[in-house]
């Protein structure tokens, strides 16, 4: 079985966000940071070469296949900010549906700028979102 490629590691979070281009994604990215801080009470953590982590759980699949993934976490792109969220918490639909201009996949929300959303409906998601993988996780900070 392949090992996951993304882990967490020491690379420094402060200075992967200072060498973000973009001014507005840079500043973006530090409030994003500020707010997940608040919200899990975990240092950031850098995950392979592109996303910021706070905490962690541990994960199983009925395949057998099992890692660590940040509790919540976020990876500043080119084209968007990738927010890592668990989907499908209660009531998730309805905060999405007030946040503003933003796309989903799985596990991700994709938004463009931070002034496209209501980032109280944000720290909302990531509020509920913790609470619940803390629920359904053994995690750490």
């Amino acid at each position: 079985m392949a090992e996951l490629k993304t882990r967490e590691n020491n690379a420094s979070v402060a200075a992967f966000i200072a060498a973000i281009e973009d001014p507005e994604q840079r500043s973006d990215a530090r409030k994003i940071a500020a707010m997940m801080r608040a919200a899990s009470g975990s240092r950031p953590r850098m995950w392979g070469t592109s996303i910021i982590g706070f905490g962690s759980y541990h994960y199983r699949y009925a395949s057998g296949r099992e890692g660590d993934w940040p509790i919540v976490g976020f990876s500043p792109r080119k084209q968007n900010i990738a927010v890592y969220i668990m989907a499908g918490f209660s009531g998730s639909k309805k905060l999405l549906a007030k946040l503003g201009k933003h796309k989903t996949g799985k596990s991700c929300l994709y938004i463009k700028r931070l002034d496209d959303i209501d980032q109280a409906v944000l720290r909302k998601l990531i509020d509920e979102s913790i609470q619940t993988m803390r629920k359904k996780y053994t995690t750490r900070k």
